[in-house]
């Protein structure tokens, strides 16, 4: 009897197990079928944008649709590289982008090292006012920008789309870099006072240099969006040594024709420094939100 109830144990333990591995082989045959659709559904735009920046016009929409044919060409990166006028589209952007980077890491360190390791009045209302800020609809903002531009005279200007950029990206820089400065210990802080260093040695000098991961978040977050923003550079410029890439894309969209391989191939230029970017700094992006995210 002993040992029929032996076997019978062993026996329902073995079941128990393939049922187990069959659960998890089916959940990782459903996560991967997903996760193939997802990137197929994701992908597959991009890869057609590709395919369609190396055809003539006629061929774009031609029936049925081919990834590749007979009209593959690299005019329309020709035609782009070739363009003074578009050439200046990628140079303003890229003046803009990397000025709004700059200014937003440079004020979003030091206001989120005030509000991490100091007290002060108002201290939770200007928090409240930072977060809000985020809830309000940029498009809201646009005609009162418009007006404040022109007054100033900041109109069709670098000056005033890096200042209207760096409003919308700030605050999120502030809350980012405040979490990850409450994610470091504060005896850091305290072992530096202990050695004579001031607040601003602190800053630079100890906590600058291991907060990478999130200014690297942060820088990768307002590059991504001061590059592809369009409806207030449309707005805010006037001439095309101001615009930005994604209205002089817009402009390719003329009223009797559409250069639309000249479209694709600008779109997947606009698209490379950004993935250039993410790819080389993908670790401390994912590190910098990851640590973010846990204190807020």
């Amino acid at each position: 009897m002993t040992t029929l109830s032996a076997r019978a144990v062993g026996s329902t333990r073995t079941a128990g197990s393939r049922r187990a591995a069959r659960r998890r082989m089916t959940a990782r045959v459903g996560l991967y079928a997903g996760l193939t659709v997802g990137a197929i559904f994701a992908g597959f735009p991009v890869l057609w944008m590709l395919s369609s920046s190396f055809k003539s016009n006629a061929h774009i929409f031609a029936y049925p649709p081919k990834l590749l044919d007979s009209s593959f060409s690299f005019a329309p990166y020709v035609a782009v590289f070739s363009d003074p006028v578009e050439i200046g589209y990628f140079v303003n952007s890229y003046v803009v982008a990397l000025s709004v980077t700059a200014v937003t890491l440079v004020v979003a360190l030091l206001t989120a090292y005030v509000f991490s390791r100091f007290e002060f009045p108002l201290k939770r209302i200007i928090n409240v006012v930072i977060i809000g800020v985020q809830a309000v609809p940029p498009i809201t903002l646009l005609i009162p920008y418009f007006g404040i531009m022109v007054t100033l005279g900041l109109y069709n200007t670098y000056l005033g789309l890096i200042l209207t950029y760096v409003v919308f990206t700030l605050p999120y820089a502030v809350i980012m870099m405040t979490a990850y400065f409450d994610s470091l210990p504060r005896e850091v802080d305290e072992a530096a006072k202990v050695d004579g260093a001031s607040s601003q040695a602190i800053l630079w000098r100890i906590l600058v240099p291991i907060s990478i991961p999130g200014m690297v978040s942060v820088g990768l977050y307002t590059f991504m969006i001061s590059w592809n923003e369009y409806l207030f550079a449309l707005t805010l410029t006037q001439t095309d040594n101001r615009r930005t890439v994604p209205v002089g894309i817009q402009l390719l969209m003329g009223q009797n024709n559409y250069l639309w391989n000249q479209v694709m191939a600008m779109s997947i230029l606009g698209s490379i420094p950004v993935l250039v970017l993410f790819l080389i700094f993908q670790r401390y992006f994912i590190g910098g939100l990851a640590a973010g995210a846990v204190k807020s």
